[in-house]
């Protein structure tokens, strides 16, 4: 990718008006943008009348991490992803867990520099079943991935998606052509909830869960972190499920996770694990097969059974498995049904360990 100056890059998907200004047509934000200008992004701005990236090759950090942390409960199962971020974000999340590197607008959070040839190159040395582009969502370094996941192809690594899926028809297309799997996050279920605590939309998100699904050979998994009085209640719950039964199948993977008081919702309280377990109760009654809580200790909520004997097939303690009983093909030993997901012939040993990597 040809270099603009330093640190900026060419990206992809924006377009000039006639009255001289240059729209970003990369997600549903259309920032419209003057020279010099940054998109609300922060990392996308307009540059001798081109929009360019200005976090591409630079990162917040890498490490190697198990895969269930991203988290992916069906696609490889224990095996190391090499993870890494940049700064900045598409999306205004009051609740933002993350918000230290999502947040950012400063570039001294980009401490490390690495070309996609390197990470790939990394990751293989280390054994990496799969990269994981996380921290804040890949979208907005949407060349940087998309490079990285080209590397990553040539030494038969897989690539994932860590991303609130806010992103126009045209990019979405391309971008999930280079996804090997995505845990997509699901804020809400009400546009009311996206406007007052994202500054977002709903649908956009939902358009993307849908064309994974239906168009892509992606493995989707969801996320949706449960606020205490915002999100949580058996109404939204019931609406979601229903909707991901209705829309997406049975099959997709669902995650409800624990609040924490962060960012600007600091005075909110933690999520309870009666709301977890009440909500995971709910979407197994509206058909969904593999649900799961987050960010407490719950065994039973953290591990797979098979929809058809009710068997555990993976046990789970936080990030380390307890339990493996599918077969080589993926099946459930007890009674051979088919588990959904994407499964080696046996399961990795990565445990729950977490390594940091220096580039």
């Amino acid at each position: 990718m040809k270099i603009i100056k330093e640190s900026f890059y060419k990206t992809k998907f924006w377009y000039k008006t006639g009255e001289g200004k240059v729209i970003c047509d990369l997600c549903p934000r259309g920032c419209k943008l003057k020279e010099g200008q940054r998109g609300l992004c922060f990392v996308r701005a307009r540059e001798n009348n081109e929009i360019v990236s200005t976090t591409y090759g630079r990162s917040s950090g890498f490490c190697v991490d198990p895969i269930e942390k991203k988290p992916l409960y069906h696609f490889y199962p224990q095996t190391p992803v090499f993870s890494f971020g940049t700064a900045g974000c598409n999306l205004f999340c009051k609740f933002c867990q993350n918000w230290d590197i999502s947040k950012s607008t400063q570039m001294d959070t980009l401490g490390s520099f690495a070309a996609p040839e390197v990470i790939a190159k990394t990751a293989k040395s280390l054994y990496c079943k799969s990269v994981a582009f996380t921290y804040n969502d890949p979208v907005i370094f949407f060349e940087y991935a998309e490079d990285t996941a080209r590397e990553c192809h040539k030494r038969n690594i897989k690539t994932v998606a860590v991303t609130a899926g806010y992103i126009n028809d045209k990019p979405r297309k391309e971008f999930f052509s280079f996804i090997d799997a995505a845990n997509v996050d699901l804020k809400g279920f009400s546009e009311k909830f996206y406007k007052d605590l994202c500054s977002a939309a709903l649908q956009p998100v939902l358009d993307t869960l849908s064309y994974i699904k239906k168009e892509t050979k992606v493995w989707l998994e969801i996320t949706t972190l449960l606020i205490p009085g915002m999100n949580d209640s058996e109404k939204d719950i019931n609406k979601m499920t229903r909707w991901i039964y209705e829309n997406l199948g049975a099959d997709v993977p669902l995650h409800f996770s624990a609040f924490h008081p962060d960012y600007k919702m600091r005075d909110f309280e933690q999520t309870s694990v009666y709301t977890l377990k009440k909500s995971r109760k709910i979407a197994i009654e509206n058909g969904l097969r593999y649900v799961y809580t987050g960010n407490i200790y719950d065994e039973e909520g953290g591990s797979t059974y098979c929809h058809s004997c009710g068997k555990k097939v993976i046990g789970r303690n936080w990030y380390e498995m307890t339990a493996y009983f599918l077969d080589e093909k993926g099946n459930c030993i007890y009674c051979s049904e088919k588990i959904a997901g994407i499964f080696d012939k046996k399961p990795g040993s990565w445990g729950s360990k977490r390594l940091p990597v220096q580039i």
